[in-house]
């Protein structure tokens, strides 16, 4: 072999945490998540940014880089990779850090998911209706990359799905809860009447409802599509799809509590207990015969007897914990019970392969040749599986739901993900190849976007819940592996796919941000969960919620705004407001609201933090007066907390700051100096005020720095 047989040059990304910097020899050291060790080389070409959120301008940073390369700092390497014999040389041509500083994830600043949720939710309503009429009868499944409608030309693309609008619904709905703004609400209550009104079959002789798979808009009029028209679920009624259409419904129910909406729900669920599910055996088929509504009727093919991950799994994410979350219900807690229980008495499958069984026979003994699948496993539904059951065992605490959720966690990152680059695979084969001892991909090397939110989900949730660091690191990069890659920051939302260095892949229906697959659910569920996580479980931190109860609608007017399914007694409802009117008749531990009496619909906004908050910081703007309420300790582990929160208050320049500290019990010299740094910025015209008499401690290292006023007029309570 000749020296040019061995060369090699190609470009890739590598991402991981520098462990040196050695400015003498323009060059740092990198190690991966799984611990290996790469030396990146520097030159007069390179580039750097901090990554920045949906609508945010860019971050350049390419003048500090190197002064950014700190050790134990988190970065994305994007360089040119020369190989020859004996060595291989790294050359650096961008760095993207998703730290603002060491330690300073830009994503998990309070605001980062609510604000991304507004930007992606506020893309589909331009895309889908650009005149701001929210008139469904002018949405379309497939929407461009660009958000704007496929051209219907030779009749096509006159499809509309129910899943994909239920889906949009669902984000819609979302995103007014972390926001509040009417339009989002709006047009998901509006989306949610043109699914009952278009896609909806309320059989009342069998007191069931089922849904139609979408209808098409042609010039003459509407043509229903009964059965899936849909690859693998051709000419049957699928499960998932049946599921799928009850999540953008049920959403709005949290908010609103119509009535006609738990009517909906009630009587699908009746036509899951009544043809689908197994009485036998357990769980549910996955499809149904459109006539005979039969499971095992011979016209399914290779449907026929079948459960899936979707049928028997997808409850609980879909609809079923949100159904929960707004009712209380016992029929629904004990459906959550049994589909965990299903998946952890049949979808473990080691020791023969590390990732879980999801397809079955009716018998439950494993299907591995059906269809695409075969034998291979879906990195995202693992992932999905950890997350959902920290979830439901929060609810219902059984040791197998947390030991399958612990297990998984644990294998997942090197079976199913890409620990050089950071993100998830997608589909890989089950059983690792006899040659390397990995498991192959089956198609490609991309990584979908919903796959990453279940990443990021899965590990922020188990992090939360059991305060493990490594659950956190693991959250923290995959998180800032999809906001570093995935936000499409020229056209608006989020990509479908994008190559394994995070390059967007833009072919085919995957350039498309609708689609049958896509429609913003799972990038507003992320930005809803994430947020929910975040803040309330790993930070410690406060998160509002928005609502707008219909008059009497929901039972003996009890609002319940729990967010997801936490540990119990871990968050309470901290502050109320009613049409931005303080209230006060609420049970800060049951997270229930009781609403007054009122004959029209009711703005809601609460203020949920973690019961066992170390700090506590509350603003408020009067004028040009900014508030800041403190209670607890300032110490070291929670100086990153208080410096961050004090920064985004000080963004609006008050000319008056006035620091409420009757509550500190302690305070470090760091936090101290944090607010002597403040001071200084704010310049000579703005005061820093101490109101209240504080322990005579803090209240003295804060004046003998000589730069806070001090007035006695106002008591501490």
């Amino acid at each position: 072999m000749n020296d040019r047989d061995s060369r090699r040059t190609y470009s890739d990304t590598i991402a991981g945490y520098i462990t040196r910097y050695e400015p003498a020899h323009e060059r740092f050291g990198l190690r991966t998540s799984d611990g290996r060790l790469f030396t990146v080389h520097l030159g007069d070409s390179l580039s750097s940014q901090v990554v920045r959120n949906l609508g945010d301008p860019p971050r350049d940073t390419s003048g500090q880089s190197r002064d950014m390369l700190t050790e134990g700092r988190y970065v994305f390497v994007y360089g040119i990779l020369y190989q020859f014999e004996g060595g291989e040389r790294i050359e650096a041509r961008s760095l993207i850090f998703p730290e603002e500083r060491r330690g300073r994830y830009v994503f998990e600043h309070p605001d980062w998911w609510v604000q991304q949720a507004g930007e992606i939710a506020d893309f589909y309503l331009r895309g889908h209706f650009p005149d701001g009429v929210y008139d469904w009868r002018n949405f379309r499944t497939r929407l461009t990359l660009h958000g704007t409608h496929v051209a219907e030309t030779a009749g096509q693309d006159v499809r509309q799905e129910t899943d994909t609008i239920s889906r949009l619904v669902y984000g819609l709905a979302t995103a007014y809860m972390l926001t509040g703004q009417e339009r989002f609400l709006e047009a998901a209550e509006s989306g949610t009447e043109y699914l009952r009104e278009h896609m909806r079959v309320d059989d009342q002789r069998e007191g069931i409802v089922y849904w139609y798979h979408g209808i098409d808009i042609t010039p003459s009029g509407q043509r229903k599509v009964y059965a899936s028209e849909f690859g693998d679920d051709f000419d049957a009624i699928p499960m998932y799809e049946q599921i799928y259409a009850l999540a953008g419904p049920t959403q709005t129910y949290r908010i609103t509590g119509d009535p006609r909406i738990m009517s909906d729900i009630d009587r699908s669920v009746a036509l899951f207990q009544r043809y689908y599910r197994d009485d036998r055996l357990g769980g549910f088929f996955s499809h149904l015969d459109p006539i005979t509504f039969d499971p095992r009727s011979d016209s399914l093919g290779p449907n026929r007897s079948r459960k899936n991950w979707n049928s028997v799994g997808d409850h609980a994410p879909a609809y079923l914990i949100n159904a929960y979350l707004a009712t209380g219900r016992r029929d629904f807690a004990e459906l959550l019970e049994e589909t965990a229980d299903s998946i952890t008495a049949h979808f473990p499958d080691e020791p023969d392969s590390p990732f879980v069984q999801e397809r079955f026979h009716e018998d439950w003994a494993p299907d591995r040749t059906w269809g695409w699948q075969q034998d291979r496993a879906v990195v995202g539904h693992n992932l999905k599986i950890a997350w959902n059951l920290t979830r439901i065992n929060s609810l219902v605490s059984k040791p197998e739901y947390a030991r399958l959720a612990a297990r998984i966690a644990e294998i997942m990152p090197a079976a199913g993900g890409d620990q050089d680059r950071g993100g998830w695979y997608d589909v890989v084969e089950r059983r690792p190849d006899p040659e390397t001892g990995g498991h192959r991909l089956v198609w490609h090397d991309r990584k979908a976007w919903w796959q990453q939110e279940q990443g990021i989900l899965a590990y922020l949730i188990l992090a939360g819940v059991t305060r493990d660091p490594e659950y956190r690191r693991l959250a923290r990069e995959s998180a800032a592996f999809y906001n570093a890659f995935f936000l499409d920051h020229d056209d608006g939302a989020v990509y479908f796919n994008v190559l394994a260095n995070g390059i967007p892949y833009l072919v085919g229906t995957e350039r498309l941000k609708g689609s049958h697959a896509m429609a913003g659910y799972h990038s507003l569920e992320l930005c809803y969960l994430a947020a929910t996580y975040t803040t309330l479980l790993v930070n410690s931190s406060p998160l509002t919620l928005h609502f707008k109860p219909q008059p009497g609608a929901f039972a003996d007017r009890v609002l319940r705004v729990a967010p997801d399914l936490l540990p119990a007694g871990s968050v309470e409802i901290a502050r109320v407001w009613i049409d931005d009117e303080a209230y006060e008749d609420f049970d800060p531990k049951q997270l229930t609201v009781q609403l007054p009496d009122s004959d029209r619909a009711l703005r809601v906004r609460v203020e949920l933090e973690p019961a066992q908050m170390p700090l506590r910081i509350s603003t408020s703007t009067a004028d040009t007066t900014l508030s800041v309420r403190v209670e607890g300790v300032i110490d070291d582990e929670n100086l990153e907390k208080f410096r961050s929160n004090l920064a985004t208050a000080l963004a609006s320049h008050p000319r008056r700051v006035e620091f409420d500290l009757c509550k500190v019990t302690e305070i470090c010299q760091p936090a101290i100096n944090e607010l002597l740094f403040q001071r200084a910025k704010a310049g000579l015209d703005v005061d820093f005020v101490i109101i209240g008499n504080s322990l005579p401690e803090v209240t003295a290292a804060l004046v003998a720095t000589d730069a806070f006023v001090l007035d006695n007029s106002h008591t501490c309570r």
